[in-house]
């Protein structure tokens, strides 16, 4: 009896510990499985405010090449108007 009570007290606890190991190995693997659906769901996060960034340097470039013919223009309409005065100028005072 006191062999069979040893018995059944070992195998108790060996059921105990495997049940228990059971547990954490699902627990392991819910871990990284959640583990893995967070490190996706920041590389999303990062990939998508990479391609904000990278849209907003498209249009800042855009907008700024933009002003750069602008203000070309600009300049030449200057020199333009600089010049007509200057000929105007010259016009009246020899009248």
């Amino acid at each position: 009896t006191y062999l069979r009570r040893e018995s059944a007290q070992i195998s108790d606890a060996y059921s105990s510990s495997d049940r228990s190991l059971s547990e954490l190995e699902g627990k392991f693997r819910q871990g990284q499985e959640q583990g893995g659906r967070e490190e996706a769901r920041l590389g999303d996060s990062f990939l998508g405010l990479l391609l904000h960034a990278r849209a907003l340097l498209r249009e800042t470039r855009d907008i700024s090449s933009g002003l750069r013919d602008k203000h070309d223009l600009l300049a030449l309409t200057v020199r333009s108007h600089g010049a007509r005065l200057s000929r105007l100028k010259n016009d009246y005072l020899r009248a």
